[in-house]
Parts: C-alpha cells; sequence; structure tokens
C-alpha cells in the first residue's frame, strides 16, 4: 500500500465521523486524490425520500469539481460496517466522467480491496 493510499483511507475514514445515516445505520466516508495531489473528502447523506440520498464518493467528487479540479487519480472509501463499501453504480459512473484511470480502494476496520475502475464499471457511458 502506497503513502498516498494510506492518507486517503484515514481521511476517509475521518469522514464518516460527519456522515448522516440516520436511516441505516452505514456511515461512508470518501477521500479522493486529485492529479496534482489535492484531497476532497465527502460523506454520505441519507434522506428519509431515500432516493434524494447521496453517496460519500459523489459528494467528494463535487467537492472537488466546485474547486475547478476535473482529473483524477485515486479514491478510498471507508465504512465502519462489516461489508466493504464497494461504490454503487451511479457513483461508478460519476467517478468516470472525469478518470478511466482511476484506483479505487475500499475498506472496513477489518479488511481492504484495491482496484480500479476499469474493473468495477467496465464499459462506461460516454458521450
Amino acid at each position: 500500500m502506497t503513502d498516498d493510499i494510506k492518507v486517503l483511507l484515514k481521511k476517509a475514514e475521518t469522514a464518516t465521523e460527519n456522515a448522516y445515516a440516520p436511516y441505516s445505520g452505514y456511515k461512508v466516508g470518501a477521500a479522493l486524490l486529485t492529479a496534482t495531489g489535492e484531497i476532497f473528502t465527502g460523506c454520505n447523506v441519507e434522506n428519509a425520500s431515500y432516493g434524494l440520498t447521496v453517496c460519500a464518493e459523489r459528494i467528494a467528487v463535487f467537492n472537488a469539481v466546485s474547486e475547478g479540479f476535473r482529473n483524477f487519480k485515486a479514491i478510498a472509501i471507508f465504512a465502519d460496517g462489516e461489508k466493504l463499501p464497494s461504490p454503487c453504480g451511479a457513483c461508478r459512473q460519476v467517478l468516470s466522467e472525469f478518470s478511466d484511470n482511476l484506483t479505487v480502494v475500499f475498506a472496513n476496520r477489518k479488511t481492504m480491496k484495491e482496484t480500479d475502475l476499469k474493473t468495477l464499471l467496465p464499459d462506461t457511458f460516454k458521450i
């Protein structure tokens, strides 16, 4: 595991502290590394109308994009639960909008998995 990934995992874990998950109780944090070395975080924000819930990964991307960053190198996703927090389909598609060669790491307190976005979303939708 590289130093960048270690830092991302720690920041993703810290981001879970701000998660708003009163319905699922499943708090998720994400940390996104830009190509130029900046890190943006996000946490999941649930809503009573479940369709309005936003995942940690998309919030991290939207934070980065809102600050002018569009090229990403890696994302770490952390959840304090038994299951690893693999990105949902919507998050995979949003991530693919900005990076085809994205390293994706997901972890909980017991285990970690590292892969890439092309493996998670082999046939991205592109215009």
